[in-house]
Order: C-alpha cells, then structure tokens, then sequence
C-alpha cells in the first residue's frame, strides 16, 4: 500500500460528547487515514465509538457492523474480543482517560466511496489509562455495500461527560 497522505480536513470539539465528520471519502481515493488525539475533560474516562455516514447524511445505526480488536496492557495480559451485528464500531479509537492524559489513533478506512463493496477500517491506537501505557489494534466492516461519505464520534456509553477531540483526515495515494 502506498504511504504517501494528501491533506483532506481537520475536525476538532472542545468539551463535547459527539463530532460528526461529513464529506471527507470521496471517489478521490480508495483508503482514507483518520487521525485522531483525544483526552477526557474531568477526571472520568472518555470513551469514543464511531458510526458511519450515508449519502442521505444519515448516521447508521442498524446492526451492520462486525469488528474484532486486541487490547495491549502494559500491566497486564492482552485480551481479545469480536463482536458481529453491532450498531456501531464500539471504541476504536482507544481511552481518552484522565485530564491531561490523551488517547492517540490512527485508523485506515477502505472503499467508502465505491457503492458496490463493504467499507472496512483497520487500525491502532495508544492511550494512558491512571498513568498505565495500553494499546489497541482494531479491525472491522460495515456489511452494507453503499456509499459511505462521513463519519460520526460519540461517547460510549457511561464514560465520561465531554472531551476535547481533534481529527485528521488524509487520502492515501
């Protein structure tokens, strides 16, 4: 895969639970890379699931998302975990955990454009949960082929209340 990234758009929210990203896939690329930087804005852990976009600007929910990912501790044995039929990608992006504590990911989205195949995400991502280095490594599709233009952020949950979110979004050529 090439490595070379052309600079689509930054997002960003201050002290919110929810940030939709829209028009960013186009028919430009094939894969896309979204890069994110995120950190609760209390003392409670902030976690992130995401949801697709369709060409109708409608976020899915419907139970169309399968994922699998591996949760690297530092303190701890790994863990894996699946889940198919879901209504979301369920914390791709990792932990944004306490003040001052910012969870990082780096996640590649695949045939968002193209009508007639599923859209797959495959990523990485690194946080500190109470001052413990973790990591993630995720995969997933969404089992719809249609046209996927954005996609929207929001908290999991009973996580945190509200947090300071930044997004990245690069084509891959």
């Amino acid at each position: 895969m090439a490595t070379n990234l052309q600079f689509i758009k930054s997002v960003s929210g201050s002290g919110v639970s929810s940030l939709s990203v829209t028009d960013c896939f186009t028919s430009d690329y094939n894969s896309y890379q979204i890069h994110t930087d995120y950190s609760s804005t209390t003392s409670t852990p902030f976690f992130l699931n995401m949801r697709l976009i369709d060409s109708g600007g409608n976020i899915i929910t419907d139970s169309e998302y399968d994922k699998a990912e591996l949760y690297l501790k530092s303190d701890a044995s790994f863990n894996e975990s699946r889940h198919t039929n879901s209504s979301n990608f369920a914390e791709p992006f990792g932990e944004g955990d306490l003040n001052g504590e910012n969870a990082n990911a780096v996640i590649t989205v695949f045939n968002a454009e193209d009508s007639s195949s599923f859209t797959f995400i495959q990523g990485q991502g690194a946080f500190n949960v109470g001052g413990v280095f973790k990591g993630k490594k995720y995969i997933g599709v969404h089992k719809v082929a249609e046209t996927i233009p954005g996609f929207h952020m929001y908290k999991a949950g009973t996580s945190g209340t509200s947090a300071n979110i930044t997004v990245n979004i690069y084509g891959v050529k």
